[in-house]
């Protein structure tokens, strides 16, 4: 079995944040969803992204987000590195490279509004700027299956349980929730299995009855350029609501 006992969390556990809205306030969502979605395999290699000395999950899911959008959307995939996500994660939560003390985690939603408002530096290029994000109830399996294939992935904060330092599928469901403690992951698909996320530089496949018990807050990322490329059109969707309410939550 895997150990990851020695790899770092880092998100602040908390409630789904009220300041961000409902996606069903801007889209409508389905009675059903397909079967399941990979958006996942074109992706050569996922770094660490310094998840593994930092507890900077909060900003390297982000950083995971971008390389896995880029990579269906642009000609060549935007593959972020350890410098842009830690100053990301500096600028959020006040962390001091090099001084362990100051590495405290993050709110995923302080994460967002970030992403939002300053954007994420990236590689050789300009900031990446999230067009916006919709809340969703973690328990509503119809909503976060169609969120991850309309949309490529949502972003989440999980109560780990110790078990899940030793599991190759996290499936367990007998150790209390954030026994281990919080970390943010994005999931980029889903089978008949449960959902597929990505952590610490790898694809990781946990059951439904494991996000059940564990999943504590999960927000749908929307982009038109996503949409767009991979052949939806996004005119179904209220933008001009959904800027108009991310300019109050990005401030908030």
């Amino acid at each position: 079995m895997t150990d990851h006992s020695r790899m770092q969390l880092g998100r602040v556990r908390s409630a789904p944040d009220p300041r961000i809205p409902p996606l069903a306030r801007y889209v409508a969502t389905p009675s059903s969803a397909p079967g399941n979605a990979d958006w996942f395999s074109r992706v050569a290699s996922w770094p660490m992204l310094a998840n593994d000395q930092v507890g900077d999950c909060t900003c390297a899911a982000v950083g995971h987000v971008i390389q896995q959008w880029t990579t269906y959307t642009d000609q060549a995939p935007v593959v972020m590195d350890d410098a842009a996500v830690l100053a990301a994660y500096s600028a959020v939560s006040g962390y001091v490279p090099g001084d362990p003390a100051t590495d405290r985690g993050a709110l995923c939603a302080d994460v967002l509004r970030y992403w939002m408002s300053a954007g994420m530096a990236t590689p050789d290029g300009g900031p990446d700027t999230l067009t916006g994000a919709a809340a969703l109830m973690v328990r509503d399996l119809a909503a976060l299956r169609h969120a991850i294939a309309t949309f490529g992935n949502v972003y989440t904060g999980i109560a780990l349980p110790l078990s899940a330092q030793s599991e190759d599928v996290w499936s367990a469901t007998t150790d209390a929730p954030g026994s281990w403690g919080g970390h943010c992951v994005p999931l980029v698909g889903y089978n008949e299995t449960g959902p597929v996320c990505v952590t610490w530089g790898a694809l990781k496949q946990m059951t439904w009855a494991w996000w059940a018990a564990y999943a504590e807050e999960a927000y749908a990322l929307l982009s038109p350029d996503w949409l767009r490329a991979t052949g939806t059109d996004p005119a179904g969707i209220a933008w001009a609501q959904l800027r108009a309410d991310m300019a109050a939550v990005a401030h908030a």
